[in-house]
């Protein structure tokens, strides 16, 4: 299923002759729904950052991960698409699409990339996309492939905490950046070549959705869409904000306006660095009904008082 057109912002310069030139391996618009959860770790150290020079990343992590904004989403059905031109070298399906927990890492020793495809590409490239939808690779071993073909469906398989596909570039067993092929970017300098034929949009973090609910809901809901609506005679209003890539210090402000008034708005100062999380606020119903009708929510993420994302919602209560 396909979930618009993908919009990119061009930020650097195409790749040379004779390397690879690529395009996004996910069939969803990268300026949402879906987006871009990790990089390439460039850190050589045990801490961890992506070509920008922030946060977008983790201790010696190799690819590039395109993640789905709710599990749901998995049996809709969002395909995974060859980055490049080439021949499938290697597959695996087979293996369920569960949230990777600690106590699985025995389990998926050796398969930590789950349902995936292995790509070679001329002059030494290889690609690999892991994390597959079970049972949903479309190729073989030997088949030959054109750009933008499809591989399969983004799933959550192998060592996935969310659905996403991981995109690995390799060049003669190399890892390669991607955003950053010969290794001499200096935080996201724009002039650095770039493997990509469009550059994906690059976002600091941001707001995957928001939402509201009669309590504050538990993250594995929000993760899963399963979140109830709020009635007119609901114990409580709440609205509440999935985020990624968020750093120390940002703000999350959350406003509810009613019909005739605010009903509650908030500025939240996040703690801590996080990949993924989720803030809310609300009002506890007093002796009368919700009033009926047209509520807006707002939700706008700050970093250094500079508005790195926002998203605004309409619930009309009947």
């Amino acid at each position: 299923m396909r979930f618009g057109l993908l919009t990119f912002i061009s930020l650097a310069v195409p790749a040379t002759a004779g390397e690879l030139s690529l395009s996004p391996p996910i069939d969803c618009d990268l300026n949402g729904p879906c987006y871009i959860q990790q990089y390439v770790d460039h850190d050589a150290s045990k801490g961890a950052s992506d070509f920008t020079c922030s946060g977008l990343s983790y201790d010696g992590h190799k690819g590039t991960d395109f993640a789905l904004p709710t599990y749901d989403m998995i049996d809709v059905g969002v395909d995974v698409l060859a980055s490049a031109s080439g021949v499938v070298a290697g597959v695996r399906d087979g293996i369920e699409d569960v949230r990777y927990s600690p106590d699985r890492a025995e389990i998926l020793k050796g398969r930590e990339c789950g349902n995936g495809v292995v790509l070679r590409h001329p002059d030494g490239w290889e690609t690999q996309y892991c994390h597959l939808r079970n049972s949903s690779v479309t190729v073989v071993r030997g088949q030959s492939v054109k750009v933008g073909d499809v591989l399969g469906q983004v799933g959550m398989s192998g060592r996935a905490e969310f659905p996403h596909v991981h995109l690995s570039v390799r060049h003669e067993g190399k890892m390669i950046d991607p955003f950053d092929p010969d290794g001499k970017i200096i935080c996201g300098d724009a002039e650095t070549d770039t493997l990509w034929t469009n550059q994906p949009p690059y976002r600091a973090g941001g707001i995957v959705r928001i939402g509201t609910s009669s309590a504050v809901p538990e993250f594995t809901a929000i993760r899963a869409n399963t979140v109830a609506l709020p009635d007119t005679e609901s114990d409580a209003l709440v609205i509440y904000a999935f985020l990624f890539g968020t750093q120390k210090d940002d703000v999350i402000h959350l406003s509810l306006q009613g019909p005739a008034e605010t009903v509650i708005e908030r500025d939240i100062t996040l703690e801590r660095s996080q990949a993924q999380s989720f803030r809310a606020i609300g009002k506890k119903r007093g002796s009368k009904d919700w009033p009926k009708g047209e509520y807006t929510g707002t939700a706008t993420l700050l970093r250094a008082n500079m508005v790195i994302d926002s998203e605004r919602l309409t619930l009309t209560l009947p």
